[in-house]
């Protein structure tokens, strides 16, 4: 879908609230300052979510769909089809949204706890579910990773990951496939790893799970919406390999530890060469660029990076070809930009799942507004 950018003035036939400049308000170089904060020009606001959405995907024909993750909350649907006049479809249908309500059994056959959703190059939805509610520990049988056809909104695979693929403390995070359509790559930000899965044999293989690129910093502390992030018992969380994006080509892989500084990639060829050591393919990994927090990254057709900077309230790009940094868009209505994608339209879409103004991360008190937000934005950065 990346290499495709047809329809860029597709229409969106719900009514989007285009929101003004606020003058008076410095806003680029910036600090965080709520009396007086940035309001983008650039950015569109949909208000449509009771339940807190992580994932978002965005199909070549314009059809939005969305993850909500069983956390601290019942979501009334793990996966949800955006309709046209903002309302929520469960995605591909009821019956997969149904454990926890009137299911409690078979979880390789419904959503546990639904985190990202992608779609391929091909148009087919990707779900990944590490079955992991509310980070107690993966349900057994449970984590899983989903292939729909939005053409049909029929569920065309199953993977199913086991205790080696996915132990009970981890937690996968996003995935992307890669543009050949042979695998898929997936962060874990439970126990830090990548795991990466032969689509075309079923094999699965957790790699760099011992490397510091897929594992937190130790001392850092992610400031975001000027609080530093920390739980009820003042430790910062270790929230291992997160953000995780791939070139046109499928060339690259990026990835991000959350509550980590540095973004890393590593060429795909080492990745799929099962005679690699890990000790060799820890030779393969480079170091990047000082980005600070991040969690959602997508990469579009020209190879531009695109990742949600969590300590800025903002969106930005890196650009490979000359290794510069830009903000796409910065406004403090934006408390926890999460995942993100390119649509078809040429624009940047992305949740805001508000994960630092959960009670966990905030000394009991639960801070979050609703609606659940998402958002739409210029490519251009400002």
């Amino acid at each position: 879908m990346f290499g495709n950018l047809r329809n860029r003035h597709l229409l969106m036939v719900w009514q989007l609230a285009v929101l003004a400049l606020l003058g008076g308000c410095v806003t680029n170089p910036v600090t965080y300052d709520s009396s007086c904060p940035i309001i983008a020009e650039s950015l569109f606001v949909y208000g449509h979510f009771q339940d807190q959405a992580t994932g978002v995907a965005v199909s070549q024909e314009g059809r939005i769909f969305v993850s909500f993750p069983r956390w601290d909350k019942e979501p009334l649907y793990s996966v949800a089809e955006v309709m046209t006049d903002g309302t929520l479809r469960p995605y591909p249908d009821q019956d997969w949204n149904r454990w926890g309500k009137d299911v409690a059994d078979h979880p390789e056959a419904h959503f546990v706890c639904a985190q990202s959703v992608i779609v391929d190059e091909d148009d087919f939805l990707w779900i990944l579910d590490p079955a992991s509610p509310d980070f107690k520990g993966v349900v057994p049988g449970g984590a899983k990773l989903i292939k729909v056809d939005p053409a049909t909104d029929k569920v065309e695979r199953v993977i199913l990951f086991d205790d080696a693929a996915a132990p009970r403390g981890s937690y996968l995070n996003d995935v992307r496939i890669d543009p050949s359509g042979d695998y898929a790559y997936i962060t874990d930000s439970g126990l830090g790893a990548i795991v990466v899965v032969n689509l075309e044999n079923g094999r699965i293989r957790r790699l760099l799970a011992d490397n510091p690129s897929t594992r937190a910093e130790p001392g850092y502390v992610p400031e975001i919406e000027g609080r530093e992030l920390r739980d009820e018992s003042g430790r910062v969380p270790q929230i291992h390999a997160d953000g995780i994006a791939i070139d046109a080509e499928g060339d690259y892989l990026y990835y991000h530890a959350l509550t980590a500084r540095a973004l890393y990639r590593i060429r795909t060829t080492y990745l799929k060469d099962e005679r690699l050591t890990e000790e060799q393919l820890a030779g393969h990994v480079e170091r990047v660029k000082v980005t600070g927090a991040v969690d959602g990254m997508q990469m579009d057709a020209d190879d531009n990076l695109y990742f949600t900077a969590l300590e800025d309230s903002a969106l930005k790009v890196y650009r490979p070809a000359d290794n510069t940094l830009e903000t796409v868009v910065r406004d403090y209505r934006i408390h926890w930009p999460d995942s993100i994608d390119v649509g078809a339209d040429g624009n940047l879409y992305f949740t805001d799942s508000q994960i630092n103004r959960m009670p966990r991360f905030n000394q009991g008190k639960d801070r979050r507004g609703v609606p659940y937000k998402f958002f739409r934005t210029w490519l251009t950065p400002y």
